[in-house]
């Protein structure tokens, strides 16, 4: 099927998965006013394009972390996806192989970090902070051990957020489905009314993060270091402070804390802020090239793309996460083109017009 349009693959993805488990996707947390002002964020961002510009040579190559990368993003860190397709996470590396993008493989994966990082190309590793804190630094040799580049630690999740879909659902993994990187226990896959069986795991097994922690992994690994989660400016400048490589403006898609900013709206300040004192990257929301060039404007080195690829994914498997890779770097080249960009260092010097919050 021909899809030319993300909401094209969102449709195509509710219509195949079972009613619980595109709760689990698409969801967020409480009355979900966050993930909603993601988009809303967005919509009301707009750019100023430039006209009567050399585009000869136009290319979305760009640097994230000292490396070259075919487009300014990477597949953001989504748990458990062999719920939305039997190879799940290997899949989608395979497709952010192919794209020449990082594919960032999560500490709640369904397979072992180490076959999703054999698949090749640019596999980073996400941390969440765990109770056992000797576990959390296992699994950063881990990652270094198995060709990991970078380790992005999340430090917007101290537990998990109360997202009421889950929480109606009784949501529980089936069987089959576990987190893979370490013992998940048979809890997971346990119904209980009115409880969500992933947050009642990540509860008992996730520890608040703080600048120790960060400072614990900075210690532990040579790999650059990324903060997931950012949303002030001082947090931003404390970051680099701390020595890392980069953070990410994210409100995680509206599935932490509800009312969180959305990470579009932010962007701007947190760039100027920091002014070049480690690379800046941003997720939630992302669904078009269009927004990807919005978000380069406000000073993303690069976005992250989650859902979107996970739509894909559950359609039509790795064939499904690549077109939605191909949609989104054919929209960036049109949307860079028509705004007279030849670059992405261009895009980055683009004027922006929209509301932001005060």
């Amino acid at each position: 099927m021909t899809y030319v349009c993300l909401a094209d693959l969102e449709r195509a993805a509710q219509g195949v998965l079972p009613g619980e488990i595109w709760d689990f996707l698409a969801g967020g947390s409480g009355t979900e006013a966050s993930l909603a002002a993601n988009r809303t964020a967005f919509e009301r961002t707009f750019v100023v394009p430039r006209m009567l510009r050399d585009l000869t040579d136009s290319s979305t190559e760009t640097d994230i972390l000292g490396r070259r990368a075919e487009l300014p993003m990477a597949v953001a860190p989504i748990a458990y996806q062999r719920l939305f397709h039997p190879e799940g996470e290997l899949a989608a590396a395979r497709a952010a192989r192919n794209a020449g993008v990082p594919y960032i493989i999560c500490t709640m994966s369904s397979i072992p970090l180490e076959e999703i990082a054999a698949v090749g190309g640019r596999p980073w590793f996400q941390l969440y902070w765990l109770r056992d804190q000797k576990r959390s630094l296992e699994l950063v040799r881990r990652a270094e051990d198995s060709g990991c580049e970078a380790i992005v630690l999340t430090v917007d999740v101290p537990w998990m957020g109360r997202r009421l879909r889950d929480m109606r659902n009784g949501f529980v993994l089936p069987e089959g489905v576990t987190a893979a990187n370490f013992e998940a226990g048979a809890d997971v896959h346990r119904r209980t009314r009115g409880v969500s069986a992933v947050a009642a795991h990540t509860a008992r097994e996730f520890a608040p993060a703080d600048w120790d922690s960060v400072a614990a992994v900075c210690a532990r690994t040579n790999l650059p270091v990324v903060l997931k989660g950012i949303l002030a400016v001082e947090d931003a400048r404390r970051a680099v402070e701390a020595g890392v490589s980069g953070i990410v403006v994210s409100n995680h898609g509206g599935r932490q804390l509800d009312g969180a900013v959305p990470g579009i709206e932010v962007l701007g300040e947190v760039a100027a802020a920091i002014a070049g004192g480690c690379q800046v990257l941003m997720d939630g929301g992302i669904r078009s090239g269009g927004d990807v060039l919005k978000a380069v404007a406000l000073g993303a080195s690069a976005v992250l793309v989650g859902r979107p690829v996970i739509w894909g994914l559950a359609t039509a498997g790795e064939d499904g996460a690549r077109q939605v890779l191909e949609l989104l770097a054919a929209e960036l080249r049109d949307a860079m083109g028509l705004a007279g960009c030849e670059s992405v260092h261009a895009a980055g010097r683009l004027s922006t017009r929209g509301p932001r919050y005060g």
